[in-house]
C-alpha cells in the first residue's frame, strides 16, 4: 500500500482524499504519538495535558477539516489552541513560542483551492521526520484514546496568534524599510491578514493584490506561481519591488521595479552575501537542493561561499541545516529557510530580510539580483518509462557524460527519477538558451528509446 504521508504531509483532493474520517483519524493518531510523554496505557503519565496549535490556510474545505482535527485531538485528551488563519511558518513558530507538543496545519499550500492538507509539526515546530510520520499512520488502526470526565481536552481560541508572530518577524530586522515602495501579492491565501501588517509596520509603503480571500480564489492567478500579475501590478504603481506568496505563506519569490523576476537561488545569492559580509552566515555555507541554477554554485564560489547540494525537497534542505548547523537554505522555488529565525521556510521573513538589504544597502532589487547570473534551464518530463532503471542504462549515462565532458564549467546536467509517477526529469543548464534546449530534447530522446514501457 502507498505511503499515507507525501513529502509535506497529507495532501490531496479534500472531502475524497482528506476526508472527515481522516482527519479525525490521523488527530487521534498524533495524539498517541505526538503526546507519548504525557500517556502510558492510555491513561495520563503526567501532570499536564498536552497542547497543540490548529491552524488552517483561508481555503473553505480548511473550516471542516480543522474542525475534525480539533475534535480528534480533544477528544483524545489533548488541548487544543485553535489559531485560525495563519501562515505555516507561524504554525511553526507558535508550537515552539508557547512550548506546545506539537502542531497541525491544514493546508495545500501552492494547490488549488479544491485540494487540501494536513501536516504535523513537534515539539519546537520542526517538522516529523519520516519515521514518526510512519507511526502515526500505523497508529489509524489502532486504539484510540477515549478518556472522560476532566481529561477531556478543551478546544479554545489562541487569541494573541497573528500578535506573537509578527512581533517575532518584526524583532529579526537589521534595517527598517523606510521608503521602499513593495506590492505584495499574498496569493488570497494566509499571507494576507499578517504580511501587509507586518511590512507596514516595518516603514514600507504596501499596495496589495490578491489580498481578498474568500475560500474559492486562492492561488487563483495570484501568488509565488502565477507573477504576471504581480509585474503589471509593480510597473504600474512605481513600486520599488514586488513580493509574492503562496497560499500559506512558506515562499517567497520577488519582482524588481521593471518586472523582472527573482527566484529562490537569486534570493539566497543576496542573503547570504549579506549575511557572509556581516559574519552571520554560520560556516560560510549555503545549503540548496539539486535543482538550484548553476549560476547561484558559480556566485557563491566568486564570493567564498561554500554550497551544500540534498536531494528536492525543503525537508532535505532543514535536515542538512539541522545536521551541520548551517543557518541558511532553500529552493528555487522560493523555500528559503533562515534558520537563526525559522523551523521552515517562510515566506514572509524572507521578504523582510530581502528589502531590509536593499534599506541597508541602498541599492535595488535589480543591483542586488546582478550578484548572480542566471544560467538558462530547461527541463524536459518523459512520462510512461520505467524509471526505476535510469542508473543502470549504459548508454544515458554515456550520453549525459558526453553532453558534460562538452559543456565543461559552462553548464550542468541533472537526470531525476520521480519518485511518484514512471516518469524522468531531464535537466539541462548552458551559457545559451539554445543550447540548453537542444541537449536536453536530445537526452530526453534517449531516455525515451532506452527506458520505454
Amino acid at each position: 500500500m502507498a505511503r499515507l504521508f507525501g513529502t509535506d504531509g497529507v495532501r490531496g483532493l479534500a472531502n475524497q482524499d482528506v476526508t472527515v474520517e481522516l482527519a479525525l483519524g490521523l488527530a487521534q493518531s498524533a495524539a498517541v504519538v505526538l503526546g507519548k510523554g504525557h500517556f502510558a496505557d492510555g491513561r495520563r503519565a503526567s501532570g499536564r495535558r498536552p497542547v497543540g496549535v490548529v491552524a488552517r490556510d483561508p481555503r473553505i474545505s480548511g473550516e471542516f477539516i480543522a474542525a475534525a482535527v480539533a475534535a480528534g485531538l480533544a477528544s483524545s485528551g489533548v488541548d487544543v489552541l485553535d489559531a485560525g488563519v495563519i501562515p505555516t511558518p507561524a504554525a511553526a513558530f507558535l508550537v515552539a513560542d508557547i512550548g506546545a507538543d506539537f502542531g497541525v496545519m491544514i493546508s495545500a499550500s501552492h494547490n488549488p483551492a479544491p485540494d487540501n492538507g494536513i501536516k504535523f509539526f513537534a515539539v519546537g515546530g520542526t517538522k516529523l521526520p519520516d519515521v514518526v510520520e510512519d507511526r502515526i499512520e500505523a497508529a489509524l488502526g489502532q486504539e484510540k484514546l477515549s478518556p472522560t470526565g476532566v481529561e477531556v481536552g478543551r478546544i479554545r481560541r489562541f487569541a494573541d496568534a497573528e500578535d506573537r508572530y509578527v512581533l517575532h518577524l518584526l524583532s529579526t530586522l537589521p534595517a527598517r524599510l523606510d521608503g521602499i515602495h513593495v506590492v505584495l501579492d499574498c496569493a488570497n491565501g494566509a499571507a494576507a491578514g499578517v504580511s501587509p501588517q507586518v511590512f507596514t509596520d516595518a516603514g514600507a509603503t504596501v499596495t496589495l493584490i490578491g489580498a481578498d480571500p474568500d475560500g474559492l480564489n486562492i492561488n487563483d492567478g495570484v501568488g509565488s506561481t502565477h507573477l504576471d500579475n504581480l509585474a503589471k501590478a509593480v510597473l504600474a504603481h512605481g513600486a520599488d519591488v514586488g513580493i509574492a506568496h503562496d497560499g500559506d505563506a512558506d515562499r517567497c519569490l520577488a519582482v524588481d521595479h521593471a518586472g523582472n523576476i527573482v527566484d529562490g537561488d537569486q534570493i539566497m545569492a543576496i542573503l547570504a552575501v549579506s549575511m557572509k559580509e556581516r559574519g552571520l552566515l554560520a560556516n560560510d555555507t549555503l545549503v540548496a537542493t539539486v535543482m538550484s541554477n548553476l549560476g547561484l554554485r558559480i556566485a557563491m564560489a566568486e564570493h567564498g561561499i561554500s554550497m551544500v547540494t540534498t536531494a528536492v525537497g525543503d525537508r532535505y534542505v532543514l535536515e542538512a541545516l539541522g545536521q551541520h548547523g548551517h543557518n541558511l537554505g532553500g529552493e528555487q522555488s522560493g523555500h528559503v529557510i533562515m534558520s537563526d529565525y525559522a523551523t521552515t521556510g517562510d515566506g514572509i521573513l524572507t521578504g523582510l530580510h530581502l528589502l531590509a538589504e536593499m534599506s541597508r544597502t541602498g541599492k535595488s532589487l535589480a543591483e542586488l539580483a546582478a550578484i548572480m547570473t542566471v544560467y538558462p534551464q530547461v527541463m524536459v518530463n518523459v512520462r510512461g518509462v520505467d524509471h526505476h532503471g535510469l542508473a543502470d542504462d549504459e548508454v544515458i549515462s554515456a550520453a549525459v557524460a558526453g553532453w558534460e565532458t562538452r559543456l565543461g564549467d559552462s553548464g550542468r546536467i541533472l537526470l531525476r527519477r520521480s519518485g511518484t509517477e514512471p516518469m524522468v526529469r531531464v535537466m539541462v543548464e548552458a551559457a545559451e538558451q539554445s543550447s540548453a534546449d537542444a541537449i536536453a530534447h536530445e537526452l530526453a530522446d534517449i531516455v525515451r528509446e532506452r527506458l520505454a514501457l
